[in-house]
């Protein structure tokens, strides 16, 4: 007979941790509100895509505006400011061929900077207001938080790792503290950001670390934050500062969904991960390039087993339609170069997948047929609530996903063409043990119901071409 002590561990341990369909016994977090937010992968528009680091206010609102009238009834509801919303002049300084040289901020021979960004009193980035002039007399990112929340989404915004350098060579007081920036400043070069040079780490182990974090969250929770991506951070893994900033969300006393970037993360963080993030990056950025979109079958079926409600495996986001305007951030100004058929097949894959859906094109100025692809409820019905998604068959030439649905006899299935040129791939109903012999089958891109199919289903797709099916018993 157990001990009442082994009984009372044992109830614990299931009490925090769930075994999926693979066996894997994942974490699940406990007494944290990462487990209030994101209750399906989340969905919505992201800034850098199309405008990198110079987005402005009226530009951002011109965004949201056209998502309250084309894409929230879809379910697209989060509006994210990404990076260097802090710099009056991202890269004002030195205009060269290279976007990656201009994010930084010019700093002297100690490696103190030259160029000034916006923050307080206390080391904390502001808005920069010529880009944001509502932020104006302290108000930050409320006003513009205010206005989204009116129109029935959920903002966001981008921050980097760490407390900036500015603040350290200033040793600014941490708020509510008797500490300095200095003191839990991490200036290892070997913990510096590789790309961007904007910011120091934060020791964790240092008194006042936790509390600079607590202090930015209490910040955030203010201007009425839903959604923060954090940079910087998920590669190389900065597990002491992940924890702290799901410390800092969790006493802030607003639920926030956190998202981790860059990729590829760690699977071996996959629990940890879990525990702290809704959501993080399994790629490195992704482009509008057959070659990024097809590394993504190897990521996502390596991360399958560790998706679970509130916490995503992040393909990235979605480089469709109009990208870097006026030739920043990657490449020059241009229509995505994926084709029709490579953009169903990302479509299609993210969402079979499970992955949140962050569109990075402008929505104002990108074809109308890709907008339309945003509006299917049907495909955004597998990426919203299908599970046990996961692939069945992969080769050089083909791939196959499969995904239970919320209705019970319902399954969706991706078929996937990997090869240059066009080709017929056959799923036979029998690859997947449990399923029936016989389905009525719905092709979900064109709608159209295809009839009973008796133990098998094939599509001819085109070069790097996907077909995404609804199967009902």
């Amino acid at each position: 007979m157990k001990s009442s002590a082994t009984i009372k561990f044992i109830s614990m341990f299931f009490l925090s941790a769930v075994i999926n369909y693979n066996g894997i016994i994942l974490a699940q977090a406990k007494g944290s509100t990462v487990n209030d937010v994101a209750s399906t992968p989340p969905m919505g528009w992201n800034s850098y895509d199309a405008f990198g680091s110079t987005i402005t206010e009226s530009q951002f609102k011109a965004e949201v505006n056209f998502m309250k009238k084309n894409l929230l009834n879809y379910g697209w509801k989060y509006a994210v400011i990404d990076y260097l919303w802090f710099n009056p002049d991202p890269g004002g300084w030195k205009k060269t061929k290279s976007f990656y040289e201009e994010q930084n901020v010019r700093l002297d021979k100690n490696g103190r900077p030259i160029d000034s960004l916006t923050m307080d009193k206390y080391g904390r980035l502001l808005p920069a207001i010529n880009r944001f002039p509502s932020a104006a007399n302290c108000k930050g990112f409320k006003p513009i938080a205010d206005y989204v929340h009116k129109l029935g989404l959920k903002f966001g915004f981008h921050i980097m790792r760490g407390i900036p350098r500015q603040a350290y060579w200033d040793n600014m007081p941490i708020k509510g503290t008797s500490y300095t920036a200095q003191e839990i400043a991490d200036t290892n070069s070997s913990d510096l950001c590789k790309w961007n040079n904007n910011m120091y780490g934060v020791d964790p182990s240092k008194p006042g670390a936790q509390e600079y974090y607590n202090s930015l969250f209490d910040l955030y929770a203010k201007w009425g934050a839903d959604f923060i991506k954090v940079d910087d951070i998920a590669r190389p893994y900065h597990k002491g500062e992940i924890e702290m900033i799901r410390k800092a969300i969790d006493q802030c006393g607003r639920p926030m969904v956190l998202s981790l970037s860059p990729g590829e993360a760690p699977l071996s963080e996959a629990n940890n991960l879990i525990k702290n993030a809704n959501m993080w990056r399994v790629s490195d950025d992704m482009w509008d390039n057959w070659k990024d979109v097809k590394h993504n079958f190897d990521l996502l079926d390596k991360w399958s087993p560790y998706i679970q409600k509130h916490h995503y495996p992040d393909a990235d986001m979605m480089p469709l339609g109009h990208l870097s305007l006026n030739d920043r951030p990657v490449g020059p100004d241009r229509m995505s170069h994926l084709s029709k058929d490579e953009t169903h097949t990302l479509l299609s894959l993210w969402c079979i997948a499970h992955s949140p859906l962050i569109m990075g094109g402008d929505l104002l100025t990108s074809p109308n047929w890709v907008i339309s692809l945003l509006q299917n409820k049907e495909v955004i019905e597998v990426d919203q609530h299908s599970t046990d998604n996961h692939q069945v068959f992969r080769n050089e030439d083909e791939a196959i996903w499969i995904a239970k649905g919320s209705i019970d006899g319902v399954r969706y299935l991706a078929l996937f063409n990997l090869e240059d040129k066009p080709n017929t791939i056959e799923f036979k109903f029998d690859m997947v043990p449990g399923m029936k012999g016989s389905y009525r089958i719905k092709n979900l891109w064109t709608k159209k119901d295809l009839g009973i199919k008796e133990k098998s289903i094939s599509a001819k797709l085109g070069a790097h071409g996907a077909g995404l099916f609804m199967l009902k018993e």
